[in-house]
């Protein structure tokens, strides 16, 4: 009998270790392990803009519902409704305020927004950057199109549509870093690869279309041999190809655009717009929710590599960029 109560015990004891080593011993890892990498539903993480109409925010946020599904989180969206850094700074001190699990977003260029991006860090809120940098900031990182590439991309495209000769204009935001970026992308590519082709002015669209169409007919008008205008945003872009389809110029001047708002596709296939520069905007709204939810849960460091002080968040990351012209532009319709 003695026998057998030994053997009852070893065999207890042997299921206590079992369960100890398999289920209670790092717990938290093997749950992530179990269930891939989970949060809570309370878990609140806000996506901050300027102009906040702009389709091109609506397939970022989609990036970031999509990845909240699938981290189990809850998500909000804010932002300024103009291009206005006073606007953006009150709405990015109000998401503070509620002292969300972490902020993702796209700011207008100025030191006010730094210092309030900083204010948020200070407080132990994880911000992580998309489309466009802002310097002296303490955010973790930056998901975005490398914008000095996307300009090198659309010259070349110019280059192409004017068989390497004529003259060109911009139609940027010209105190918006990412665009001054785009910007010197395609002007440096046209002056050091195309010596036929030569980059007349660059001119301030404000990021309007009725400003944009406005500059668009100052541009033909004071250089009537102007054959490519390449503008830095999409709402630019419309109101360029409206001041082309007045002035009667479809085929004549072709226009490069950027991004991918029904209007700027209609405006492709109608042959209005040459082409466009479509980001990778999801991306940008998937990848900055699973960097800050990282964050928020410490998984940046020896948690998951067994390094520590080895950050695994990269600090910068590339959502590159295609070109859409007539010939696939049906693709980039909403289904």
């Amino acid at each position: 009998m003695k026998k057998l109560m030994i053997v009852y015990m070893l065999l207890i004891g042997t299921f206590v270790l079992y369960v100890y080593n398999t289920h209670l011993r790092d717990s938290p890892a093997n749950a992530w392990n179990a269930q891939g990498l989970q949060g809570e539903i309370t878990e609140t993480y806000v996506m901050v803009t300027f102009q906040s109409g702009m389709d091109f925010w609506k397939s970022s946020l989609k990036g970031f519902e999509d990845a909240a599904q699938l981290l189990n989180v809850s998500v909000e969206y804010r932002g300024a409704t103009q291009y206005d850094v006073q606007e953006q700074v009150t709405v990015l001190e109000q998401v503070i305020a509620k002292n969300p699990a972490g902020i993702a977003i796209t700011a207008i260029n100025s030191p006010e927004i730094a210092d309030t991006i900083n204010k948020a860090v200070d407080g132990g809120i994880p911000v992580v950057l998309f489309d466009s940098q802002v310097p002296g900031s303490k955010a973790s990182a930056f998901v975005s199109t490398n914008n000095y590439n996307a300009g090198v991309t659309a010259a070349h495209e110019m280059a192409r549509l004017l068989d390497q000769a004529g003259e060109v204009a911009v139609v940027t935001l010209e105190n918006q870093l990412n665009h001054q970026e785009r910007t010197a992308g395609f002007a440096d590519t046209i002056r050091g690869s195309y010596p036929d082709i030569r980059v007349v002015t660059v001119v301030d669209g404000k990021g309007d279309r009725l400003a944009s169409k406005e500059a668009a007919g100052e541009i033909m008008a004071n250089y009537p041999d102007v054959s490519g205008i390449f503008v830095t945003e999409a709402n630019g872009g419309v109101g360029i190809g409206e001041a082309i389809r007045l002035e009667k110029k479809i085929g004549d001047v072709q226009v490069i655009s950027f991004d991918t708002d029904k209007r700027t596709l209609d405006m492709i296939e109608e042959g209005i717009i040459s082409a466009s520069i479509a980001q990778g905007a999801w991306n940008m709204g998937y990848w900055s929710l699973h960097f800050l939810f990282h964050l928020q849960h410490d998984l940046t460091e020896q948690q998951i590599m067994e390094s520590p002080g080895i950050s695994t968040l990269p600090q910068y990351v590339d959502t590159g960029v295609t070109v859409v012209t007539k010939a696939n532009v049906k693709n980039y319709y909403a289904q």
